[in-house]
């Protein structure tokens, strides 16, 4: 599946039950980057306000049917991602729901739902792409969420060797593909550490949502896409940020549950 923007959090760990390779200049693409006006402002306003902790507000209470429910744990997720901050942010549409499960036993550890900004106007996708084209164009091509809802008290630190052992096996795949040179390397590496430290050693509540979000392409080459982790900071490096969210995508998957429904949506998406 960063050198980092200062931590960022845009997120409210008060946040009510409204449940959440690399961009490469020669990345495969089915249309050019997408160029938004809004990511400027976005990334400009960032540069404004580093050290500065953004809560989000809460959401107001949602209808069920604005709801998605994973079969395998009854968690709900809302069909559309609201993120109030001070900064333009998309709104986030709901692709798939899948429950995360460890060992042969098939311990159900979290739910996760993938969100992504699939209104933008120039995300053009031809419906003849297969979905796993669509889903790897999604991603390194505009803001994208995941939103993880723990089914049983469990350890950060348990949440992020799980995200270091998938971005490991992400590295060792980019080798054996090529897909990263010997000079993206040692950036990437260090941002993979910078990633590790920003989890602290704390416990996570059953049913508290965890959300992590990935920032649209900036308009400048020179930067790096952002990956922002709830109420803990951010990294900012393609290829980490890209592959945290692709490493759900490859093969079956993080959770083959979501990997499956995200499939099936990617089957009628496009144009």
């Amino acid at each position: 599946m960063s050198q980092f923007l200062r931590p960022l959090a845009i997120f409210s760990s008060s946040w009510s039950r409204s449940c959440i390779t690399r961009t490469s200049k020669q990345s495969r693409s089915f249309v050019k980057p997408l160029l938004w006006g809004a990511t400027v402002s976005l990334f400009s306003a960032a540069y404004a306000v580093q050290n500065t902790t953004i809560h989000l507000d809460a959401e107001p209470s949602l209808p069920d049917s604005e709801f998605e429910i994973d079969p395998a744990t009854s968690i709900a997720f809302p069909k559309t991602l609201h993120i109030p901050s001070k900064f333009p942010l998309p709104q986030f549409s709901l692709v798939g729901v899948g429950v995360r499960t460890v060992s042969f036993l098939g311990i159900k550890v979290y739910s996760v739902g993938f969100y992504a900004d699939l209104a933008n106007p120039n995300l053009n996708i031809p419906m003849t792409a297969t979905p796993d084209e669509k889903i790897e164009h999604i991603v390194r091509n505009t803001a994208c969420a995941i939103r993880i809802v723990p089914t049983r008290g469990t350890s950060y630190s348990h949440l992020r060797d799980g995200f270091m052992r998938a971005l490991t096996a992400r590295m060792q795949l980019a080798h054996t593909r090529a897909t990263i040179t010997p000079a993206e390397e040692p950036a990437a590496q260090s941002s993979l550490r910078t990633l590790k430290s920003l989890f602290p050693t704390t416990s996570m509540s059953k049913g508290k949502p965890f959300d992590i979000v990935l920032l649209a392409p900036s308009r400048s080459p020179s930067r790096p896409r952002t990956l922002i982790l709830k109420d803990m900071g951010s990294v900012e490096n393609d290829w980490v940020a890209e592959e945290f969210v692709l490493a759900y995508f490859e093969g079956n998957g993080i959770s083959p549950p979501l990997k499956k429904a995200v499939t099936e949506r990617m089957q009628t998406f496009g144009k």
